[in-house]
């Protein structure tokens, strides 16, 4: 369904070009409802390319939209709130993607009448399978919950959760995308080892986490269940599982998730 909004983007980076290919894809809004600003003349040109609206000035985006992504730098945020605050209106939806920025630090910019939500998305934004979670600050209300809601779930899937565990999103889903191409490059890289020529072994190791990540989110089954139901007595696949539980992949991959967690927490309360 199409929305009955227009999209600023301040900030045109990559996360920003996934969310506003993903939004027309699904036609959820056209090219030329979307604005942008971007430090970067080639970023504000690929905008233009979809029958966007680049300006050089943030202030002219502000006024332009409803929607405000905030798209830039974690280190930039507080300076371009405070740069765009006196054209800031009620209307304004004021969505965050910058990691590590807190809600008390967007409305100190924004202006305490701020209608603010903290948004961390992942790259698979690009593809449509974004795996994000946001909390709302400032004067934002359901109806801002659900307008982020519908957005976000044309490029993946959202939940709304308390603003302490965004680290522990971003710790996850966050980076763990990272973790995962690791895993598919591993995976082709044994394919390789044993034989398979190395296209073939790396489109099989991406289609295999694939197919697996969807049984998990249709079946509902635990993910141990499923690993059983792979798992024959004396069979290939517990010779596997056995190596994998011999070099700690487990507890690896959980750790993996708690020291990105720390240092997401460390980085909210610079």
């Amino acid at each position: 369904m199409a929305l009955d909004k227009r999209i600023g983007f301040l900030g045109s980076g990559q996360m920003a070009e996934a969310l506003a290919r993903g939004l027309m894809a699904k036609g959820i809004i056209g090219g030329d409802r979307m604005y942008c600003s971007d430090p970067n003349p080639l970023r504000r040109e690929l905008f233009r390319g979809w029958g966007s609206t680049p300006f050089e000035s943030n202030l002219d985006v502000v006024r332009n939209s409803d929607v405000l992504f905030i798209a830039v730098k974690p280190q930039h945020v507080f300076q371009l709130l405070t740069e765009v605050r006196p054209v800031l209106h009620e209307r304004h939806t004021i969505v965050s993607i910058a990691a590590g920025v807190t809600v008390d630090k967007l409305v100190d910019a924004a202006g305490p009448h701020a209608r603010v939500v903290r948004v961390m998305p992942n790259t698979p934004c690009l593809v449509g399978e974004t795996a994000a979670a946001m909390c709302l600050g400032g004067k934002a209300d359901a109806s801002d919950e659900q307008l982020v809601r519908q957005l976000f779930e044309a490029v993946g899937k959202i939940y709304t959760v308390d603003e302490k565990l965004l680290a522990a999103v971003t710790g996850l889903s966050g980076s763990g995308p990272a973790y995962v191409f690791m895993m598919v490059e591993a995976l082709a890289d044994g394919g390789v080892k044993a034989g398979l020529p190395r296209e073939i072994a790396q489109a099989l190791a991406a289609q295999t986490v694939l197919g697996s990540a969807k049984m998990v989110l249709e079946t509902g089954k635990h993910p141990g269940a499923l690993k059983d139901m792979v798992t024959s007595p004396g069979g290939t696949t517990i010779a596997g599982v056995h190596e994998l539980e011999k070099a700690g992949v487990r507890a690896a991959f959980m750790s993996a998730v708690v020291a990105a967690t720390n240092r997401a927490n460390e980085l909210s309360s610079m």
